[in-house]
């Protein structure tokens, strides 16, 4: 099999190459790493190459002119891992440790005609909660993870899918520049009849997932404190999923949790008027479906 181990990055140049080094050590090896470097302006592509990484035949950088967020960076390597010979692909971010056995244990289960992912960890916990559809529950802690196990979504990150899903779904929206875009894949793919697993003995190391959790109205919203300029893709995000997936339950659901949202950032961050700003422009844009970079253009910086 030809697996391409897909690393997106940008001005994280010190975790990139870690990451890349336990591509290396990998008891299954990749057939290619593929580095999607995000135009990064950190001298990304010097440290690269005084780390003597390049020396690696199976190691391609690919250097893109321009920002195109973690969405264009997946696309753009997805789509040249598959048009390049590969069978499947497994993506990552720059911040993504996987563990020496991860993708031998990934692929002891995957098929082409699903989706599977390793599980991200930090310690005993899970970097963001699980939800196991078979057991109908959501799961913090590792060792509460199935070896195999069907879930609702997973993150590009130990995100393996294969050249015939690509061939039915074709590649992530660019249009989302940054965050559920890979939300939106799964929707997408599960759409089309393919299943998304996740395999509970394949570690990726990465930072925990901090959020709090709000009672409103007998539903919980998971918050998570963002800067003006997430907050605003994520607003916009949403609702362009909403938009596609979810009819009537964009007003019903969407645009209400969005506004209880709103609330709670009015009320315990900082930096208020930004926020509000976010949220407005992440509202309008995304009901006039307005995708790509904006931020900058919105006066985030």
């Amino acid at each position: 099999m030809n697996i391409n181990a897909l690393v997106v990055t940008y001005n994280r140049k010190e975790l990139l190459v870690e990451c890349i080094k336990a591509l290396e050590l990998q008891t299954l090896t990749p057939s290619r790493i593929l580095v999607i470097n995000n135009a990064s302006t950190d001298g990304t592509v010097g440290f690269i190459k005084k780390s003597n990484l390049l020396e690696n035949s199976k190691i391609t950088l690919i250097n893109l002119d321009e920002n195109i967020g973690g969405a264009g960076g997946f696309s753009t390597g997805m789509k040249y891992a598959f048009d390049n010979g590969a069978d499947y692909v497994w993506m990552m971010d720059d911040d993504a440790m996987p563990h020496p056995k991860a993708l031998e244990n990934l692929m002891k289960y995957a098929t082409s005609k699903h989706i599977y992912g390793s599980l991200a960890i930090n310690g005993e916990y899970t970097a963001w909660k699980t939800y196991l559809i078979s057991e109908n529950r959501s799961v913090n802690l590792k060792e509460e993870v199935p070896e195999i196990s069907e879930v609702q979504s997973l993150p590009f990150l130990g995100f393996l899918t294969s050249k015939e899903i690509y061939k039915s779904i074709k590649l992530p929206d660019t249009s989302y520049f940054i965050a559920a875009d890979d939300t939106e894949y799964c929707m997408r793919a599960q759409e089309n009849g393919f299943k998304i697993f996740i395999c509970g003995n394949s570690y990726i190391d990465h930072p925990k997932a901090v959020y709090q959790e709000f009672n409103v109205l007998g539903r919980t919203i998971n918050y998570v404190s963002l800067p003006p300029w997430k907050r605003y893709y994520d607003t916009r995000n949403r609702i362009f999923i909403a938009k596609k997936y979810f009819g009537i339950r964009l007003y019903l659901l969407t645009l209400p949790s969005i506004f209880f949202r709103l609330l709670i950032s009015l009320t315990i961050e900082k930096n208020k008027y930004q926020q509000l700003k976010a949220y407005f422009f992440g509202v309008y844009d995304g009901l006039l479906k307005k995708g790509g970079k904006r931020h900058e253009q919105r006066g985030f910086i």
